[in-house]
């Protein structure tokens, strides 16, 4: 029998639910100096990419690289991060981080360089009416 799917804590505390998607959950890092998202595969037991059946892997490449086009022409960013490292919070779960050439970890890794800063409720509402609609467009296809 297969477990009902569970996000680890870390991830539930630092993170604001926006969407599934076919395979992943989509999470926003609750950190409003960067647009971070998180896609986590909605598969038990798996740390690292390599875990997944191969079909899985497709998929998830599929939705990564969506996500990844999707946030760079809404954000219009410099450039994009994408990294899975797994060090703190064991469960895969795959970084999406739109960089800015002036953003103020630039060109450093966002992780640990500043205290998170929380989003507002209005500022979690504007990037859902933001990025719901495109991706409505896509899954719909």
């Amino acid at each position: 029998m297969e477990h009902k799917f569970e996000l680890n804590e870390i991830l539930q505390r630092d993170t604001i639910e926006i969407i599934d998607f076919p395979l992943c959950k989509l999470l926003l890092m609750n950190d409003s100096q960067y647009p971070w998202f998180v896609l986590v595969p909605r598969v038990n037991g798996i740390e690292d990419i390599y875990q997944m059946e191969w079909q899985e892997q497709q998929q998830f490449l599929n939705e990564s690289s969506m996500l990844s086009e999707v946030l760079m022409q809404l954000f219009k960013g410099t450039k994009m991060n994408v990294a899975a490292l797994g060090n703190v919070c064991p469960q895969l779960h795959i970084h999406h981080v739109v960089r800015f050439n002036t953003d103020k970890a630039w060109p450093k890794p966002v992780w640990g360089q500043f205290a998170m800063q929380p989003y507002t409720e209005p500022q979690i509402e504007e990037i859902k009416a933001k990025l719901l609609p495109q991706f409505a467009k896509i899954i719909a296809k």
